[in-house]
């Protein structure tokens, strides 16, 4: 059976989610270089230091964490989740409304969902899901391409 933990509903995968794939990576990097310099010691001098050290920690320990199906990532409000989950539809590209107006606006800031909801219903689950892990190796994430729909463009 196809693991659908990193598939969200609407059709995006967690695992090209900055959050879960580059935040967790760099902040490790970061970490281990200033444990190297010391800074696990000698930083503890400094003002909030032990806050910082922690929160440094917590975002190492966010990757491949999120789950939208398990009600760890997004709103917990989400209609599009709730409206697949109801419909029984493992992602809304499987919907006979697909692409519907939630996706649409959603679509406005993910340029690539759409398509790549295509392609999902096209190739299946499985072998998309292999896709999105060839491009989380490649380091590519959302953010990368991602619109900002309330931007409002300068003349």
């Amino acid at each position: 059976m196809t693991d659908l933990t990193q598939v969200t509903y609407c059709g995006l995968y967690c695992g090209l989610c900055s959050q879960s794939n580059r935040v967790p990576k760099q902040a490790n990097a970061l970490r281990e270089t200033m444990r190297k310099d010391g800074w696990e010691h000698w930083g503890r001098q400094i003002p909030r230091f032990e806050e910082f050290w922690q929160f440094l920690g917590g975002l190492v320990g966010n990757e491949g964490k999120c789950s939208c199906r398990g009600g760890k990532c997004g709103p917990p409000f989400c209609a599009i989740r709730k409206c697949a989950a109801s419909k029984g539809v493992h992602a809304c590209p499987f919907c006979d409304e697909y692409p519907c107006h939630r996706i649409e606006g959603l679509a406005k800031g993910y340029v690539n969902l759409i398509p790549d909801g295509m392609r999902m219903k096209e190739i299946g689950l499985d072998r998309w899901i292999e896709e999105q892990e060839a491009r989380k190796a490649t380091g590519f994430c959302y953010v990368d391409i991602r619109c900002n729909p309330y931007e409002v463009p300068s003349e």
